[in-house]
């Protein structure tokens, strides 16, 4: 749908599914300018943002918050204009009753999952007793490169085929993101 003069409501847009029945994000987004608006399994209303790419903006929230990406609602504009999708972003969140700016974690959607935070005891223990930067850089990469893989093998039970590639410099400092 593209927006002309005024914005849609929110509860006008059609759902749709995050991912169609081979496992793929919606590819009409692709480089569309727009906003959206991402619910979880019972189209509970989970996040509200903008992009000038929304399929990569929606592979980037898949990976950060796998459980709570399963039905989208999409509008696109011709010409980005951050002041019209931040009125948008106001008047959905609105629409919905979440607070703006209030119960949505938006760290947990826009920025890379910092792999410290998921680090098993021995996983700890080891980042501790790594002296040097490189020695750190190492055991973050590692850390990364299985959050990674579980987060992967999470989204293939889904059914969800989308190719991933994060960003390898990104592992050494224990963050992962997609890389465009």
């Amino acid at each position: 749908m593209t927006l002309d003069v005024q914005a849609p409501l929110l509860r006008e847009l059609e759902f749709l599914p995050y991912c169609d029945d081979h496992g793929r994000l919606p590819q009409q987004f692709s480089k569309a300018v727009g906003i959206y608006a991402i619910y979880d399994a019972e189209k509970t209303l989970q996040f509200v943002g903008y992009s000038r790419d929304i399929t990569m903006s929606l592979k980037q929230h898949l990976v950060r918050c796998p459980h709570a990406c399963h039905w989208v609602k999409v509008t696109t504009i011709e010409r980005p204009n951050r002041t019209l999708l931040e009125t948008i972003q106001s008047a959905w969140l609105a629409e919905s009753g979440t607070p703006i700016g209030g119960d949505i974690d938006q760290t947990r959607w826009t920025e890379p999952i910092d792999v410290k935070g998921q680090m098993t005891p021995d996983e700890q223990n080891r980042y501790q007793a790594a002296v040097t930067e490189i020695e750190q850089a190492k055991c973050l990469k590692k850390i990364a490169q299985r959050v990674e893989a579980d987060l992967l093998a999470l989204l293939k039970t889904r059914g969800i085929c989308e190719p991933l590639r994060f960003d390898p410099k990104l592992k050494e400092q224990g963050l992962l993101n997609i890389k465009p």
